[in-house]
């Protein structure tokens, strides 16, 4: 059950940095307690029944913005959901003015994605209404990072000690930057792996250990979480080909094998197959990759119901009845 005196989220849930160890568990606890609704025939419940959401989502995104969309329907809040090509953005009209008019129409929360770093702090500081950084830029991703969490925490137990390695392209990922700063606020050990030019500059400073070799990072790690190239943000000069890549810093059956414990594996999607991680190993026993997305659900009906003013530790009796 979530943490009785846990502080509240606050208005806003714009990323982990900042957020507490008592902040975190809270939510992570809540999400425990929503993801039964998704077990059920009926996987509603009336919690969220009169706040209005619109899923602003500037920069494409399938498995996000789906998910968000099932949290909010499970919850029964009215969703409205805008995108680039389709709003008057592509017109020309600012942000904060999409966001204002929105706003006019008396909604409760905005849950936005979109290409530039602190977007939804911009966002969150010009209107009243709760936002939801869905990913903004190379920034940060938090409910990503919170579903990763659950779902150490799920097949690990504690996230306290742990030794968890970020695999990849960490130099354009929101993923990893969410993923470092939870992790080290649950008490883990963090450590990234990959070759200098997906690293950043002073990754040091983050308080991880940085790995040269995968072959290391497997030997030191418990969990494996493995990025996917974002070849789309890559001008050229990152690495020298995708099969050279996946030779020297792929995720394989054959290194999965020899490490010395029992791995997790995590991928926050989409895969490239044969580049950073290999099919017998994404579909392999030690793989909770499809675990992470129904976790991600369930996180996410949590961020919407602390944000809406829930209870953490009221979460049971709110998912009681049905819609």
């Amino acid at each position: 059950m979530a943490h009785p005196t846990a502080p509240p989220l606050g208005k806003d849930l714009l990323g982990l940095e900042g957020l507490t160890r008592e902040q975190i568990t809270s939510i992570l606890d809540t999400a425990e307690t929503f993801k039964e609704i998704s077990e059920r025939p009926v996987k509603k419940v009336p919690v969220l029944r009169t706040k209005t959401i619109v899923n602003a989502f500037f920069e494409n995104s399938t498995r996000t913005r789906v998910s968000f969309e099932f949290a909010e329907k499970r919850l029964s809040a009215d969703t409205v959901n805008i995108s680039t090509a389709g709003s008057s953005v592509a017109k020309g009209e600012t942000l904060v003015d999409t966001a204002r008019n929105l706003e006019a129409m008396r909604i409760d929360m905005v849950v936005i994605r979109h290409h530039a770093s602190g977007s939804a702090q911009f966002l969150a500081e010009r209107i009243a209404s709760s936002v939801i950084n869905a990913g903004d830029g190379k920034h940060e991703h938090p409910t990503q990072g919170l579903l990763d969490l659950m779902t150490i925490r799920q097949y690990r137990g504690a996230l306290q000690g742990l030794r968890v390695c970020i695999c990849g392209d960490v130099l354009h990922s929101r993923v990893a930057r969410s993923n470092i700063h939870g992790l080290r606020t649950m008490g883990a050990e963090v450590g990234v792996c990959g070759p200098r030019t997906l690293l950043p500059p002073h990754v040091e400073e983050l308080g991880v250990t940085v790995f040269r070799r995968i072959e290391e990072a497997i030997e030191w790690a418990d969990v494996l979480n493995v990025l996917r190239l974002q070849l789309e943000r890559m001008k050229g000069g990152f690495i020298p080909s995708l099969r050279e890549y996946n030779r020297v810093f792929g995720v394989t059956r054959a290194r999965v094998e020899a490490a010395p414990r029992d791995l997790l594996i995590l991928h926050p999607g989409p895969m490239n197959r044969g580049v950073e991680i290999d099919s017998n190993v994404a579909d392999g026993p030690q793989s909770v990759i499809l675990e992470q997305v129904t976790n991600g659900v369930a996180v996410r009906m949590a961020v919407l119901y602390l944000l809406a003013g829930g209870e953490p530790g009221q979460a049971e009796a709110a998912k009681g009845g049905s819609a």
